[in-house]
């Protein structure tokens, strides 16, 4: 089944919002279902559980560093730092940008998230 996203909410903090989750339900549609895919079809259930606790953790872990929690690397003359934008492109246009540093905290959402939870702006619909 194919998805299509729908169009942003016009309220600037909704389509703030309506981004961030977007942004998650991106990192769970193809890095965390790639993972599970990945997941020896031979695995009984303790170990399947096993190779999804490990894959969570990972994204967890991706999503503290999208949130600046992790240091970067540093000396007295430079900073080497890793930034995470979500962009939305209007007939491939940017028309808007926000910084994952600067949001909501893609920590807080990956709980909503693991239960499938994109927030109350629909993101995608089914066509």
């Amino acid at each position: 089944m194919k998805k299509e996203l729908i169009n942003p909410p016009s309220d600037e903090r909704d389509r703030e919002l309506w981004m961030q989750h977007g942004a998650g339900y991106i990192v769970f549609e193809n890095i965390r279902k790639y993972a599970i895919n990945k997941i020896p079809s031979e695995a009984d259930n303790i170990l399947r559980e096993a190779h999804i606790k490990a894959i969570d953790n990972t994204i967890y872990g991706m999503m503290m560093q999208m949130d600046g929690i992790f240091d970067s690397l540093e000396n007295e003359n430079y900073r080497l730092a890793l930034q995470t934008n979500i962009v939305l492109y209007k007939d491939e246009e940017v028309i808007e940008e926000l910084n994952t540093l600067d949001g909501d905290g893609m920590c807080m959402g990956f709980h909503g998230w693991i239960e499938n939870d994109f927030g109350s702006d629909e993101i995608v619909t089914s066509i």
